[in-house]
């Protein structure tokens, strides 16, 4: 009954206030999607086999034995194996960019909706401790939340509860923006940016999963699993929503 009170009281929303695409601002329904109009939502890029098992790219093509991923072979990952959602580009880069840096929570039913139907990762957090990479405060303060913690909640869910979120990293560099620089000026933006936080409770048994919004040369998740491996952790592996 409540689900189907909560569907009509949607539908009326739809009525007064008509849904607008996230991506090219056109008022579309009849998607799975609610942000998106059903032309943009067939345009995003789900992850599907074979991909990277590092960073999460697909591969596209035959998979070869031994092939290298041009996105992470220079990284030297601290943690095991990688997952991803999406490919950043088209409607994909837009709902990041909506919750990012335009404060529009209300695209996080759609991430999650998308979240939960990516093939393989629901279990792939299945038992797992999420770990969200943190902001610094001055940022988080700015912003009003995390965004990482929001995506960690979500993957909580679509494990069917089974894993949990421990915000168990601090960012304690309030470093600049990496978004125009290349992998080795990131590397150095963020050296010694985090810090394992206060009372944390490390498990050396436990999988722990760090939790981004994107993977873009994975200089951030490597520096945050770094420290995990300092604390003790034996089994860190990462999952991001988008890749691009």
């Amino acid at each position: 009954m409540n689900a189907m009170l909560a569907d009509l009281v949607r539908a009326g929303i739809d009525v007064f206030f008509p849904r607008v695409c996230v991506h090219c601002g056109g008022v579309g329904e009849g998607g799975r999607l609610r942000h998106l109009c059903p032309r943009c939502e067939s345009g995003l890029s789900i992850v599907c086999e074979p991909y990277c098992t590092v960073c999460g790219h697909p591969f596209s093509g035959a998979m070869e034995a031994g092939r290298e991923c041009p996105h992470c072979v220079e990284l030297a990952p601290e943690f095991g194996q990688g997952r991803t959602c999406i490919l950043l580009k088209n409607a994909g880069r837009s709902l990041v960019h909506a919750l990012k840096y335009r404060h529009a929570l209300h695209v996080l039913e759609d991430i999650a909706e998308l979240w939960a139907t990516v093939p393989g990762v629901a279990d792939y957090v299945r038992e797992a401790v999420l770990v969200p990479v943190p902001l610094h405060p001055r940022k988080e303060r700015e912003r009003g939340y995390n965004q990482s913690r929001l995506l960690a909640e979500i993957g909580c869910r679509a494990s069917g509860g089974t894993a949990r979120v421990e915000p168990i990293l601090r960012r304690v560099v309030d470093t600049k923006s990496q978004t125009h620089y290349n992998r080795q000026a990131r590397q150095l933006n963020l050296k010694n940016a985090f810090a394992l936080a206060p009372r944390a409770d490390i498990k050396p048994a436990q999988r722990y999963v760090l939790i981004d919004d994107v993977f873009t040369t994975g200089s951030t998740l490597n520096a945050c699993a770094a420290v995990l491996r300092r604390a003790g952790c034996l089994n860190v592996d990462v999952l991001t929503f988008g890749h691009g």
